[in-house]
């Protein structure tokens, strides 16, 4: 038998693509696998209610978008439980997840349940339920927007320090510590404040069954228990998960039984400023450092 070099070359190079087209495939199954398992339409897991948390302070957030956009493509979520426990944040963040949630709602219930504190963007966050429930003790409302600053123009005085602005005009940047708040730019700041007042006004009024003018008596800044949110209309009744399931299936056409599944955002755990802030067991101040914008934020005084 003749020995043929060229053929033996051509074997092992047909046994090594071979290997890895076989590599390849591997891949390509475990991938379709994990796509099937963890994909909208996996039929593993089946039919189920997706139960969300909203804690602390409110800022938007793409990974929570992200979140609430998967939920509302998945046709195995049948309902939506929304835990709220939350002083507010800013504006942005509670009108995005006020969006996010309404793109839920046009196809599959929503109820918010209120835990110690939903006030001011967090209760934003709640009306963009169809059934909310509070506790006798939830304490919430606060529908209003605040800006905040400071005057220490005085304090650089006396320890010998002159700041310097240069600016294209005299509106911009402010209201700001470094300089006496004049009366045009009261005004200017003012007006940003109501129109983004009138703007979450505008969602009571749409969302809850309340009148113009009763929601502008309500809208003052003011708190509410929950019994008073219930009595005046700015929540649907005193509950809790259980209630919320209750209403899903009584009231909605969910099926009784369904697991209820805690989702959460997917976050890139290699983001250094999230695990710093995991660190800091999500502290006010962890969070507030990415509070940026114009706030709706209950605040109560500190004695």
């Amino acid at each position: 038998m003749s020995y043929d070099p060229d053929a033996l070359l051509d074997r092992r190079r047909l046994r090594r693509r071979l290997r890895i087209w076989q590599a390849v495939a591997l891949i390509v199954a475990v991938a379709a696998v994990l796509v099937f398992l963890h994909g909208e339409g996996e039929l593993v897991r089946g039919e189920r209610v997706a139960r969300i948390h909203v804690e602390g302070l409110i800022v938007r957030d793409d990974a929570r978008a992200d979140m609430l956009d998967r939920i509302a493509r998945n046709r195995n979520i049948r309902g939506v439980i929304v835990h709220i426990d939350s002083p507010g944040g800013s504006v942005v963040g509670g009108e995005d997840l006020y969006n996010g949630l309404r793109k839920i709602a046009e196809d599959k219930p929503v109820a918010a349940v209120m835990g110690t504190v939903a006030t001011s963007a967090a209760y934003m966050t709640g009306i963009a339920a169809d059934r909310i429930f509070a506790y006798e003790g939830t304490v919430t409302g606060s529908i209003g927007v605040i800006l905040q600053s400071a005057n220490v123009t005085e304090l650089l005085d006396r320890i010998g320090v002159e700041p310097v602005t240069i600016k294209s005009s005299d509106l911009k940047g402010v209201p700001s510590p470094l300089e006496p708040l004049t009366d045009e730019a009261r005004a200017a700041t003012r007006q940003v404040v109501l129109d983004l007042y009138d703007f979450f006004v505008g969602l009571v009024i749409e969302r809850r069954p309340i009148d113009t003018d009763a929601v502008r008596r309500l809208a003052d800044g003011r708190v509410f228990s929950g019994r008073q949110a219930v009595e005046n209309g700015l929540v649907d009744a005193i509950g809790n998960e259980t209630e919320a399931i209750a209403w899903m299936v009584e009231e909605r056409g969910v099926p009784a039984g369904l697991r209820v599944e805690t989702v959460r955002a997917d976050r890139n755990a290699d983001n250094f400023l999230e695990r710093l802030g995991g660190l800091a067991g999500k502290s006010l101040f962890s969070n507030a450092l990415t509070l940026d914008g114009l706030v709706s934020l209950w605040q109560p005084a500190a004695r």
